[in-house]
């Protein structure tokens, strides 16, 4: 069995998004302080993606993100489709991002950002 990572890379409708590389990209965001980005079953793309993002101070926009990843030449394909803010990231009991929770709950957060 593989350990590691639920997922290194996101199969959003045939385009590879790696997570780490985006990820990576949109933690050097001034109002990011961490991030976890996800894929979300779609009907359409078979998935999309979701940046969880705990901000520092105000939280940004998926404009403000969209327009910082095009900025450092981020191909439009591994934009998320979605963002949400959270206060903090639920964890294993390893103390590792539950990546598996936020997926499980990326439907229930209210479309503020």
């Amino acid at each position: 069995m593989v350990e590691g990572r639920l997922k290194d890379v996101i199969n959003r409708g045939g385009d590879k998004v790696p997570v780490e590389e985006v990820e990576n990209h949109l933690l050097a965001h001034p109002r990011v302080h961490d991030v976890a980005l996800v894929g979300y079953p779609d009907p359409d793309m078979g998935e999309r993606t979701c940046a969880f993002v705990v901000p520092r101070g105000e939280a940004p926009t998926r404009r403000d993100l969209v327009d910082h990843l095009t900025a450092r030449g981020v191909a439009a394909f591994k934009h998320p489709d979605r963002v949400r803010a959270l206060d903090s990231f639920p964890r294993t009991g390893a103390g590792k991002v539950d990546r598996a929770a936020l997926v499980r709950t990326q439907n229930t957060v209210v479309e503020a950002l």
